[in-house]
């Protein structure tokens, strides 16, 4: 049933992804043409921009359908890992795309040219109604990857805001400066975050523990249960972003082997609850290290 479930999820994830790609696509042919004709820096540098969120999108939305593809016996985990992949390229193509924009608009700061406001400002509406649009398909996703990318959309949602306040006011104000300022400050807005996801996406790779998983607390959970004396060598990580893993030794008062896989099924329902959804847990004697039953049966002796 479960397995019915997630592959409903990534095709749900992978049907979001292709519609915020194709909306992302289309937009950015408008961008370039726009960009020529306003003569705006800021435009251009959001064309730029939503050209490499393009190309990851394409890239994330291909990896989303893979990660959903059953288990091998190679691949025994499965390759829900490949949506990390998508979220990877996402931000270092943002983190490239945001040195491309500097290198073109910090100079503009000191010879901004004059740009079209009127163009500018019907751009920033289609682009807000556009990205925003885009957001609200996306935004109930779960998945990294799928977050990373709404975090982009909603970045181009924020950034067409601040182009049509720009515009706005250049309407009424002689202020052509505002153009490449505001390019240089959304790229370097866009550029941190991207940062701080890329730094997300390596602890996923890294095997790091989970964001909102505490260990000590885990622990605790499994000696809340009866018979239990110690949850040890605990190591938790997570697929990619939603999904964790936990391994680590069970010590177990001295009990029958049937007595013994209860409390083991029972510490394992219990860290499920708790947001783990794949523990694997070895049993040992809390006398000594090494097989329960032998363990036991030395005591009985």
């Amino acid at each position: 049933m479960s397995h019915d479930h997630h592959g409903h999820d990534h095709g749900t994830a992978g049907k979001r992804l292709g519609l915020a790609f194709g909306l992302n696509v289309a937009f950015t042919i408008i961008e370039l043409v726009g960009a020529w004709f306003t003569n705006s820096t800021a435009i251009a540098a959001d064309a730029v921009h939503d050209l490499g969120d393009s190309l990851s999108l394409a890239f994330a939305w291909g990896m989303q359908g893979l990660s959903g593809s059953k288990p091998t016996q190679t691949y025994t985990y499965g390759f829900k890992r490949l949506s990390l992949v998508g979220a990877l390229a996402n931000a270092i193509v943002l983190l490239a795309g945001g040195l491309v924009v500097l290198t073109e608009a910090v100079p503009r700061l000191w010879d901004p040219g004059q740009p079209d406001a009127k163009g500018m400002l019907a751009l920033a509406v289609l682009g807000v109604v556009v990205n925003g649009a885009a957001v609200l398909r996306v935004r109930h996703g779960s998945s990294l990857n799928e977050r990373v990318v709404t975090w982009h959309l909603l970045e181009d949602v924020f950034g067409w805001v601040a182009v049509l306040i720009a515009s706005i006011v250049m309407l009424f104000a002689d202020l052509p400066v505002l153009d490449p300022l505001l390019s240089v400050l959304i790229t370097l807005w866009v550029g941190f975050n991207a940062a701080r996801h890329l730094k997300r996406t390596v602890d996923v790779f890294l095997q790091a523990v989970p964001d909102g998983v505490d260990v000590a607390a885990l622990r605790e959970v499994a000696r809340r249960i009866e018979g239990v004396v110690d949850l040890r060598h605990v190591h938790v990580w997570s697929q990619e972003g939603e999904h964790h893993v936990l391994t680590g030794s069970l010590v177990l008062d001295c009990v029958t082997l049937e007595e013994a896989e209860h409390i083991r099924d029972e510490v394992a329902r219990a860290l499920r609850d708790d947001g783990i959804e794949h523990p694997t847990l070895e049993v040992v004697s809390s006398k000594r290290a090494g097989a329960l039953e032998a363990a036991c049966a030395g005591e009985e002796d």
